[in-house]
């Protein structure tokens, strides 16, 4: 189902059971534009006839927040004009030489070109994919882009980060929202997964400079500016204490001393992912 979070947007909320991803729907006075195509082509359908019931300016534009599967798989059934990043067509125009049945996906995680975890999620979200083609984009851009739906402007920002290089925000001022995709998320390609200090930190402060007071990841609910800065304050502050450290034990061991308690399961999560990015740089 659809929720209303502003007077001119809806969205879907994500579903982890098989890493459907948030997905967005803005509209102005002429047109109406969605953030990411879903994981599939059911997931997008579900989403387009959730909004068929509604009373909105016809649909035009599909922005892609970044080229991961869960975000572009549902790009065709959208039929929209399709807006993404330079780097994430170069990205759609790769995987669209790629099949992906079970015999195809298995290959390339054996060897080292897909994750175990997507291609679970793939299989559960479809079972039958035989047949199937990824699609591309049909307008790219290199740093950022405005759309105007009428009356309402849509701010598309290439901001990257430790997720994925082509990560892209859409900023909606009028409403003061942001959609993230999964720009702050870690690194989960390559080896463990991890941040890098030297990605994230000039991100964030990127995003930061918004002024925004709703702010939607990709598979999370969405967050107020206070909950969400937070979020983003003590990740810097995880970070900076992690410092250049790259053995665990003895980050707990300092992180316990100077702030006296044990970390919760979140930081030290978070501890980890960011001494996971110190030993990939050291490597």
């Amino acid at each position: 189902m659809l929720v209303n979070l502003t007077e001119r947007i809806y969205y879907m909320p994500n579903d982890d059971r098989t890493d459907r991803p948030l997905l967005g729907l803005i509209y102005g006075d002429k047109y109406s534009l969605v953030v990411d195509a879903g994981n599939s082509p059911k997931h997008a359908n579900e989403f387009l006839n959730e909004i068929s019931k509604l009373d909105i300016p016809p649909l035009k534009y599909l922005v892609l927040t970044h080229w991961h599967w869960d975000h572009i798989f549902g790009i065709e059934t959208m039929n929209l004009m399709t807006i993404c990043n330079d780097i994430t067509k170069e990205n759609l125009n790769k995987m669209q030489k790629l099949t992906w049945d079970d015999f195809n996906l298995d290959k390339r995680v054996n060897d080292g070109e897909e994750i175990e975890f997507c291609s679970e999620m793939i299989k559960l979200e479809m079972p039958n994919r035989d047949d199937f083609r990824t699609s591309n984009a049909d307008i790219s851009f290199k740093k950022s882009l405005e759309i105007d739906l009428g009356g309402i402007n849509c701010v598309i920002d290439h901001v990257g980060g430790c997720h994925s290089e082509d990560s892209t925000i859409i900023y909606v001022p009028n409403e003061k929202t942001i959609f993230l995709g999964d720009c702050t998320c870690e690194d989960i390609y390559n080896g463990e997964w991890s941040y890098s200090r030297d990605k994230l930190f000039p991100m964030i402060n990127k995003i930061k400079e918004y002024d925004a007071l709703y702010y939607l990841t990709s598979h999370y609910r969405p967050e107020s500016k206070e909950e969400f800065l937070n979020y983003l304050d003590d990740l810097i502050r995880i970070g900076n204490f992690v410092g250049d450290e790259y053995i665990k034990n003895e980050v707990v061991e300092k992180y316990t001393q100077f702030y006296n308690k044990s970390p919760n399961e979140e930081e030290l999560y978070n501890i980890c992912s960011f001494i996971n990015g110190n030993i990939k740089k050291r490597s």
